[in-house]
C-alpha cells in the first residue's frame, strides 16, 4: 500500500515538473519596470519660540468650567487674575505694579464693578527708555442662564499669547522694555485698557507701541488680521514682508478702508489709539461661537492657535529690531 502511494506521488511530481518546464519554456520574457513613487509634499512644521503643549494647555485650564466664564469682579476672574499671575512668575516676568495688580472700579447700568488689570514687565536690552505694550483681556462674560460662557477664543487665546510671548523672551531678550498687559473689563467696554491709559503706570510718551491679542484661535479660512497700519503706515511693511508661518494668512484689513467691519475700536488697542499711540490689532473675524457658552476649548484649532501666536512674536521680533 505504501510502495504504491509513493509511486504514484513519484509520477505525478514528474508529470508536473515536466509541464511546469513546457510553460517556462513557451512564456515570453515580461521585463520587470521599477517605479519611483511620486513625492509627497510636506508642510514644514513651524519652530515656536515656545511651548505648545503648555501654551495649549493654558487655553484650555482658562477656558475650563472651573473659571465660570471670567466675568470682572467674579471668583472665576479671580481665578484667572491668579492663574496669569503664577504664570509670569515661573517665566520670570517681573511685577509692572505691587503684586503684577493695578486695580480699578467703573459703573455699568446700575452696577459697580472692580477690575484687576495684570502687569508685567520685561527690561529691554538697547532701548530701554521707550516701551511696547503686549496686550490681551483675560475676562469674558461668566455665567448667564445658568450656562457658562468659557470663552476659549475669547480671549484665553490672547491671554496664552502673552505667556507665549514671555516664554519666547527668556532666549530671546527684546531691545525695548515689554509690558505684558492681561487687561480686565474688556468685555464691559474696554474699561481696563482705558483706566491703564488715563493712569500709566509708565509715562504714556515712553510708550511707542501696542500690539493687541483677542481672539486668535480660529478661523476656518486660515486668515489673521492685522490692523492699523492705516494709521501708522510704517508698520505696513513689517506685516507685507512677513514670512508666512505655516498656514497663517495674515492680512490687512478691518481698517474702515474696505467693506469689512471696522476694527479700529473694537478692543482694547482703542484705548491706545485713542492717546495717539500706534497699534497693531491681531484678530480673526467672528464665529458661529462668538460670545455663545460653545466658545470653548474643544472648538480651538490648535495648529491654527500655535501658528498664529509665532505669526506675532515674528511681527513683534521685526518691529523690536527698529528703532520706534
Amino acid at each position: 500500500m505504501k510502495t504504491s502511494h509513493f509511486l504514484s506521488i513519484a509520477i505525478l511530481v514528474v508529470a508536473v515538473t515536466s509541464c511546469k518546464s513546457e510553460i517556462e519554456e513557451n512564456t515570453p520574457t515580461v521585463p520587470v519596470v521599477v517605479t519611483t513613487p511620486p513625492t509627497i509634499p510636506t508642510t514644514e512644521i513651524p519652530t515656536y519660540g515656545f511651548t505648545s503643549e503648555v501654551i495649549l494647555n493654558d487655553i484650555k485650564v482658562l477656558s475650563s468650567d472651573d473659571f465660570e466664564g471670567r466675568k470682572t469682579g467674579t471668583l472665576g476672574a479671580t481665578k484667572a487674575k491668579n492663574y496669569i499671575k503664577e504664570r509670569f512668575k515661573s517665566l520670570n516676568v517681573t511685577p509692572l505694579t505691587e503684586n503684577f495688580e493695578q486695580a480699578f472700579s467703573f459703573t455699568n447700568g446700575t452696577k459697580t464693578y472692580k477690575g484687576i488689570n495684570v502687569l508685567g514687565l520685561i527690561k529691554g536690552t538697547a532701548n530701554t527708555d521707550k516701551y511696547i505694550v503686549l496686550s490681551g483681556h483675560y475676562d469674558h462674560l461668566g455665567v448667564i442662564n445658568g450656562k457658562i460662557f468659557n470663552g476659549a477664543d475669547d480671549n484665553a487665546s490672547g491671554v496664552a499669547a502673552l505667556l507665549g510671548f514671555a516664554e519666547y523672551f527668556k532666549k530671546n531678550p527684546p531691545k525695548h522694555n515689554v509690558i505684558l498687559a492681561a487687561f480686565d473689563g474688556e468685555e464691559l467696554g474696554l474699561k481696563g485698557a482705558y483706566h491703564y491709559v488715563k493712569n500709566p503706570v509708565i509715562s504714556l510718551d515712553k510708550i511707542v507701541l501696542n500690539l493687541n491679542f483677542d481672539m486668535i484661535s480660529r478661523s476656518d479660512t486660515k486668515e489673521l488680521y492685522a490692523v492699523g497700519t492705516r494709521y501708522t503706515p510704517v508698520l505696513k511693511q513689517t506685516i507685507t514682508s512677513l514670512n508666512k508661518v505655516g498656514e497663517v494668512e495674515l492680512l490687512i484689513g478691518h481698517e474702515g478702508l474696505d467693506s469689512l467691519e471696522n476694527w479700529t475700536n473694537s478692543s482694547d488697542h482703542a484705548a491706545f489709539y485713542k492717546k495717539e499711540i500706534p497699534f497693531i490689532y491681531f484678530g480673526v473675524p467672528d464665529h458661529k461661537d462668538y460670545h455663545k457658552a460653545t466658545d470653548t476649548y474643544d472648538k480651538i484649532n490648535q495648529q491654527f492657535t500655535l501658528e498664529a501666536i509665532q505669526t506675532v512674536i515674528s511681527v513683534f521680533a521685526k518691529l523690536d529690531a527698529k528703532e520706534l
